[in-house]
């Protein structure tokens, strides 16, 4: 398929969202919430997950897969608070020596009024700082779109993992003609120039891992996720952020 198909095919509603992969992937899920200083942003899920014998912490965005569940949780379009509280599941991680796994699919941070004013910027960006020098392992997979800044907020990992059939880029094929071509309509040609499907990706080396969606995947990556943690359990937390450094580096 072409590149906008994919995405059109992403933002179908069609394909399944973060809470099936945390019922799937895990044994047990206990959810946590709030960001300790304002609200709890229902569009970021988190919690403490055991996948076989090992404590994980999850961090998901969860768009609803019905009508008044996706208005609930904005589309999977995560507030500062979402961030926030994501920030602070993931130091708690640390603290316990959890390794960490993120579930993303978003078509971006929200950008209404009321998140500008609560520094939904600074909320990114420090979540960007942070995730850069955990000591604990982190995967980030991404299994529907991975829009811009509000993904990559959740991104910041030892390996990105990605579904065949999901997306990642720093715009909206949309946002891109428009500055591009002030045309949005041509948002089918940009999205052939932003390379996001997985294929480019890995070509790119953005992401580690592509994940085929045929027969029972969901047991295979239950299996992969827990070899890559045993492993990357094995290094010390300086050494998890010298590897992590250098591969954003590369960039």
């Amino acid at each position: 398929m072409e590149a906008y198909e994919i995405i059109s095919a992403v933002r179908s509603g069609k394909r399944p969202t973060a809470a099936l992969f945390i019922e799937r992937l895990f044994d047990s899920f206990i959810e946590l919430y709030g960001d300790r200083s304002f609200a709890d942003d229902p569009a970021i899920v988190g919690g403490i997950a055991l996948l076989g014998e090992m404590p994980v912490t999850v961090i998901a965005i969860e768009k609803g897969s019905s009508v008044d569940e996706r208005v609930k949780r904005n589309f999977g379009s995560a507030k500062p608070e979402g961030y926030k509280k994501a920030l602070r599941l993931m130091k708690q991680a640390e603290k316990f020596g959890r390794p960490i796994l993120t579930i993303i699919d978003t078509p971006g941070a929200y950008s209404g009024m009321e998140a500008e004013e609560r520094g939904q910027g600074y909320a990114i960006s420090n979540n960007l700082l942070n995730m850069i020098s955990l000591k604990t392992p982190i995967i980030s997979l991404f299994i529907g779109e991975g829009g811009s800044g509000g993904a990559l907020a959740l991104a910041v990992s030892d390996e990105v993992w990605i579904l065949e059939g999901a997306v990642y880029s720093v715009i909206s094929p949309e946002g891109a003609a428009s500055i591009l071509w002030k045309d949005s309509s041509k948002a089918d040609e940009a999205a052939n120039y932003l390379k996001l499907t997985a294929d480019e990706l890995d070509k790119l080396k953005v992401v580690d891992k592509i994940i085929k969606e045929s027969g029972p995947f969901y047991s295979r990556l239950k299996k992969d996720i827990s070899k890559k943690f045993t492993s990357l359990l094995t290094l010390d937390g300086e050494e998890l952020i010298d590897k992590r450094y250098a591969r954003f580096r590369k960039y």
